[in-house]
């Protein structure tokens, strides 16, 4: 049975929360709760996919401390991008 829209968004919210490392939480909780309803179906697909990355790593792409793979740029550079507003 398919994940209904309604709650794909809220359990991706949850998830962007709790993600073990203080600074994700924030950033990704911040960024999720702000934008998740505006993503596009392909944007949305890539998020839930970064959740599932290590946390570290995630941070680093995010702070520019290490190169981000091609498939996450677009989404991290939408959450870079929230930090400043």
């Amino acid at each position: 049975m398919a994940e209904l829209h309604e709650n794909k968004l809220k359990r991706l919210i949850m998830q962007s929360n709790r993600r073990g490392m203080k600074e994700n939480d924030i950033i990704l909780g911040n960024f999720a709760r702000k934008n998740i309803g505006r993503l596009n179906f392909d944007e949305l697909n890539t998020y839930e996919k970064l959740l599932i990355e290590n946390d570290q790593d995630i941070y680093l792409w995010i702070s520019g401390g290490k190169s981000i793979p091609s498939q996450f740029e677009k989404i991290i550079s939408k959450i870079v991008s929230s930090l400043r507003t």
